[in-house]
């Protein structure tokens, strides 16, 4: 039976006593959960669990699940000393081990761990302390290297520091390995192609010649080695968990001591093989070299976007004076001047000045987008032209390009499922490849000849070097035996998925599209059906009064937009405009309440007309129909005829209108004052350009296209139809709270849907579908409920998306198969003779290099190539 643990949680959001007691409900019905005590008056519960039977993130997700927010800290830790992925899954698991951790992510490609745990009962000091006693290095926040970005003065990030340092220091030792290893090549070289040319006794010494062999290796045994003997004594005695430092212990080991025993005479007639030893470790240190130094460039896209950051900002002072300050003593309510050439210093507002702002290094939009008094400007974009002044929303890292760049980390911290396969391989792995290669040694030490008869018909049968009978049994059984274990690489195996992950996530950020992780970025691949939201996502979301049609009290019906432009300037006509000036003021004293697009759109367009809202008492929003209103001209009502009916109003008379306006793909409203009915608004919202091009491209992929609105059936057939959507795949008059049942009913059938919205509305949507997707001009509730963020607010970019998680995917199945492939291939080679141990050391390291470089060569995709060429987008 495991041993249970206690944890105590910091909750938020509770305000009574029964809210103490919902959650100690929702824990307790999770298997595992002994005693639960959640306390109202210290905002805290105090947990009882068996770790084998629920984790701690089961507990935090019961906790929010009841509505509560369960106080998480998130730390992102740099680590050196990782050499596979076995090392990531070592850190794993000693981190997850600390009480209050809720989930560990150690990613090898990025030499870093990302660690969600509950402050009450960890510290991040905790987290460190874990990670070393494992055997790891991590880079701390103080002067020692601080993780997470912290600057160490000079500009340069702790972790990146930490990074450098480690790359010149691979290279040093391969410098100093190849050195030393280049005199044992040449005289490898001279044994090979001209026998008898070197001495057998260094002259005037009596000593044999291979005492300048060993003389040569040891330092480079001893210097280059060190690492992997330590980390393999780590691995072994701390963690109890071979990795590939094992396997490169015991192959240059092997070399090493049966030459020095060779040697030293106890085996006469022994070969020597001091220059394997010393090129094993000479190969391997060059290949770790070769894989920092791929690594940082992986993640030269992110380093890249913090360097677009202002060092400087210019302050205007109340008295209208201006100085230059640093950007970190901006504060929010600062106003700023920005001159062309200029990078926007922080995220804004412009209060003064137009301009064209280039923003293409945040959302992936290449032309310059207008900007003028009131509109937004994102922090490191360049302002073209004009003079701006902004007043500051957002500093540090609220803004917007360190929110991109810490969802970005989480990202490539968070790896696809398929990740999981490849794990599991690599935690069996290294034991395997040790006992595969003991079992081949002790088959060639005691049946040498039956072997040798059967693989010399093999035509790589040369490379074993004459086989058994030309270096003796023994020499030849430990020389299969250290190629065995030396040409198994699970580094290769282990950053197949990371490193192909971290580009593409990477390239989704460059061309403003965020994954929440690489479980989404996999994901994303596999919908089948695409649900948009209408308003704002298919539509601009920038509504525009363009009717007000009063109801004539003398025809039993509605006076049209166009018969009202006709009329005659008598008195018949002056009604008219009265009526329609009533209409106007009634609907604008009651939505001036509401931040609703559709009320800013008929407080807006009233003014246009001269109709100023008037005093509003009390605003009553009815989800989904509309609103009441206490006003200065009486109750008011505006909304659908369902509403109206509900205030004993008759709707009929305007009817007609209502279903013309909507058929011309109009937002139509109803109005009444007192009980009433005045007449109907009609609101309208441009298409976005590119959803038509959007729709199509999906359709062609085979993706069902769907789209679900609260707005009425006639003015969401209209945009479907212009968008190309079936209207069979339109769903209209939908609650904001049934959104979410209606996604979930697309997926009925087995269907893996994702939703595209922007609005508060579509949060439980986006959460309930299979690919949550918010577009960047959203609510920042729909934008964390989302998996993936769009930041140019373009359904276009939905199929770039998919483009990049393709990519993506299709990357990390090539790596997957060459790692695969290349083990395949290699450990029967190996096993049988037909590889020395130094060609098993390169090709080793060859592996992992050709994995990162396959990745690498993936920073060239351009998701929107395919498009661009049919002339679709841009």
């Amino acid at each position: 039976m495991s041993e249970r643990r206690t944890v105590r949680i910091d909750v938020g959001g509770m305000t009574c006593a029964n809210c103490a007691a919902t959650i100690e409900d929702a824990v307790a019905d999770l298997d595992g959960v002994g005693e639960i005590s959640a306390n109202y008056a210290t905002d805290e519960a105090t947990v009882e669990y068996d770790p084998e039977r629920v984790s701690l993130a089961e507990v935090f997700e019961a906790v929010e699940s009841a509505g509560y927010d369960p106080i998480a800290e998130t730390a992102t830790v740099g680590i050196t000393g990782m050499t596979c992925a076995n090392c990531s899954a070592t850190i794993e698991d000693a981190v997850g081990d600390l009480p209050g951790v809720v989930r560990v992510d150690a990613n090898y490609a990025t030499d870093e761990a990302t660690v969600r745990y509950a402050p009450s009962a960890t510290t991040r000091e905790d987290v460190y302390d874990a990670i070393e006693a494992a055997g790891y290095e991590p880079i701390r926040e103080d002067g020692a290297g601080g993780a997470d970005g912290t600057d160490d003065g000079d500009g340069q990030s702790a972790a990146d520091a930490a990074r450098d340092a480690e790359l010149a220091r691979q290279r040093r030792l391969t410098l100093f390995g190849a050195a030393l290893s280049a005199p044992l090549l040449a005289m490898l070289a001279f044994e090979l192609f001209a026998p008898g040319t070197l001495p057998e006794e260094i002259p005037g010494t009596g000593l044999h010649i291979g005492w300048v062999a060993f003389a040569l290796a040891t330092p480079v045994q001893v210097l280059l080695g060190r690492e992997f003997y330590e980390n393999s004594y780590t691995a072994l005695v701390v963690n109890r968990r071979a990795n590939m430092d094992v396997l490169i212990a015991l192959g240059s080991t092997t070399a090493y001591g049966y030459s020095v025993i060779a040697l030293l005479g106890v085996l006469p007639q022994a070969g020597l093989y001091f220059d394997t030893a010393a090129l094993i470790l000479v190969f391997i240190t060059l290949g770790n070299y070769l894989e920092a130094r791929s690594k940082s460039q992986a993640g030269e896209a992110i380093r890249s976007l913090l360097e677009l950051e202002a060092d400087t900002a210019t302050l205007v002072e109340d008295d209208g004076t201006e100085r230059e300050v640093p950007i970190d003593e901006v504060a929010v309510g600062d106003r700023l001047k920005v001159r062309p050439g200029e990078r926007v210093p922080t995220d804004g507002v412009v209060r003064e000045g137009e301009s064209a702002v280039d923003e293409s290094m945040v959302t992936g939009e290449s032309v310059p987008v207008g900007k003028g008094p009131g509109d937004e400007v994102i922090g490191s974009t360049v302002n073209e032209n004009g003079v701006l002044v902004i007043e500051a929303t957002k500093v540090g890292e609220e803004t917007a390009i360190q929110q991109i760049v810490e969802r970005v980390k989480e990202a490539q911290s968070r790896q696809p499922d398929i990740q999981r396969v490849a794990d599991r391989i690599s935690a069996y792995f290294v034991p395997a490849v040790i006992v595969n290669a003991l079992l081949w040694g002790t088959v060639w030490f005691f049946a040498p000849e039956t072997l040798a008869g059967v693989v010399s018909a093999l035509p790589l049968w040369g490379l074993a070097a004459g086989g058994p009978a030309a270096v003796g049994v023994t020499e030849f059984a430990v020389l299969v035996f250290a190629s065995a274990v030396l040409i198994a690489c699970p580094c290769a195996l282990g950053l197949a998925t990371p490193a192909a992950t971290m580009v593409g996530t990477s390239i989704g950020a460059q061309h403003g599209v965020l994954f929440e992780g690489g479980d989404v970025l996999e994901r994303v691949r596999d919908t089948d059906a695409v649900v948009f939201d209408k308003t704002g996502t298919l539509t601009r979301g920038e509504m525009t009064l363009t009717d007000a049609v009063p109801v004539s009290p003398a025809a039993d019906g509605a006076v049209s937009a166009a018969e009202e432009e006709e009329a005659d300037r008598g008195d018949e006509a002056d009604e008219g405009g009265d009526a329609t000036e009533s209409l106007l003021a009634a609907a604008a004293t009651a939505e001036n309440g509401s931040e609703h697009p559709i009320a800013e759109a008929v407080v807006a367009g009233a003014r246009e007309r001269g109709v100023e809202p008037g005093d509003l008492d009390v605003l009553q929003n009815v989800s989904g129909k509309g609103i009441r209103a206490r006003t200065e001209h009486g109750t008011v009502v505006v909304g659908k005829p369902a509403l109206l009916r509900e205030e004993d109003v008759d709707p009929e008379p305007a009817m007609e209108t209502m279903r013309e306006l909507e058929s011309a793909g109009k937002t139509a409203m109803l109005v009444a004052v007192d009980g009433e009915l005045l007449g109907v608004l009609a609101v309208a919202d441009e298409v976005r350009e590119s959803a038509v091009a959007a729709v199509e491209a999906l359709r062609e992929r085979g993706i069902a296209v769907h789209m679900i609105t609260g707005d009425n059936e006639r003015t969401a057939r209209a945009v479907a139809e212009r968008v190309g959507i079936d209207p069979e795949r339109v769903r209209a008059g939908v609650l904001p709270e049934d959104k979410a049942d209606a996604v979930e009913s697309i997926q009925a059938d087995g269907s893996r849907a994702m939703m595209v919205g922007d609005g508060v509305n579509d949060a439980p949507a986006l959460a309930s579908a299979f690919v949550g997707v918010a577009i960047g001009s959203g609510t920042d509730v729909a934008i964390e409920a989302a998996d993936v963020t769009l930041m140019r607010s373009d359904p276009a970019d939905v199929v770039k998306a998919i483009n990049v998680s393709e990519g993506t995917l299709a990357k990390v199945k090539q790596n997957l198969f060459w790692a695969l492939g290349y083990n395949t291939a290699m450990i029967p080679l190996a096993s049988l003779g037909l590889l020395q141990p130094v060609l098993a050391a390169a090709a080793m390291a060859f592996s992992s290099v050709s994995v990162l470089a396959n990745s690498m060569a993936f920073r060239s995709y351009d998701p929107d190539e395919r498009y661009r060429l049919l002339g679709r987008f841009r």
